[in-house]
């Protein structure tokens, strides 16, 4: 919660800097629906003065559509959080752009196979999971048995690991452009995530790998979001997942590029 918190501020305060007013408003606050047939969006039970912009900093893809259909301009927009908030979705559209991803199956929570659909150790993910939680490695019948009666929502990926286990390349991407992208690792751990304890340095993107990642950016309208890249036993990125409600905890930690002061510039472009 303090990180939050320190996010918040952080943006509030840089918004300032540039003449955008910001006003941080709890989701729980917020209520949206349709009331006589029109829609309806109230803060705290009252009627809100309709916004210019709204960043949304919650996983809720209805609520995106919902404030963008009242002609609010939406960072990210329904769009981006839908695509990036379902796993076998972002792979379905990486795939169409020729973008790699690991060999993946789809079930429903409910539809558990009798044997498993790829040999030991694989990865089974809830398609809405995020940050790294709700990732199981399954190493044998008896986790794969045990397993779904952990999973808390409908949808299911299952995904080989032929892969470097414990890496991962996070790309910042903010509009068109490349920030920066950063190596996670942990050692003895299949999931590299920053937040579960895993390190950080900044990578040098080679010319190919901002090809690939280039194919991506130019096809989607991003406004901030992190691209997780896998890495297979060559050397070459896969793809593993798009994050639209993305922090920079990582690259205030090994860049000095103020990722705040880059957004809200952003913004202003958007909007004008």
């Amino acid at each position: 919660m303090e990180t939050n918190e320190s996010f918040i501020e952080w943006f509030l305060e840089e918004a300032k800097k540039q003449n955008v007013h910001l006003q941080f408003i709890l989701r729980e606050d917020l209520q949206i629906g349709l009331i006589d047939n029109r829609q309806s969006l109230t803060y705290q039970g009252k009627p809100i003065t309709i916004p210019n912009f709204a960043v949304v900093r919650t996983v809720e893809p209805l609520l995106n559509k919902h404030l963008e259909t009242l002609g609010i301009r939406t960072f990210n927009s329904y769009e981006i959080s839908s695509l990036c908030n379902h796993k076998m979705k972002t792979y379905y559209a990486m795939n169409k752009l020729k973008i790699p991803v690991m060999n993946t199956l789809s079930i429903k929570r409910n539809h558990k196979l009798d044997k498993p659909p790829f040999p030991f150790p694989f990865v089974l993910k809830e398609a809405t999971g995020r940050g790294g939680e709700q990732v199981h490695f399954v190493k044998n019948e008896q986790m794969w048995d045990n397993i779904f009666a952990k999973l808390t929502t409908e949808d299911v990926v299952i995904q080989t690991t032929n892969v470097q286990l414990g890496k991962d390349l996070r790309v910042y991407v903010m509009g068109k452009d490349i920030l920066c992208a950063i190596l996670r690792e942990s050692k003895g751990k299949f999931r590299a995530n920053f937040t579960l304890g895993g390190s950080a340095t900044l990578y040098e993107l080679s010319q190919a790998e901002k090809r690939l990642i280039k194919k991506i950016v130019n096809h989607y309208d991003f406004d901030f979001v992190g691209i997780d890249f896998l890495i297979n036993h060559e050397g070459n990125l896969v793809l593993n997942e798009i994050e639209d409600v993305v922090g920079s905890r990582m690259i205030s930690a090994v860049t000095d590029i103020n990722t705040l002061e880059l957004y809200v510039s952003h913004i202003k472009r958007q909007l004008s």
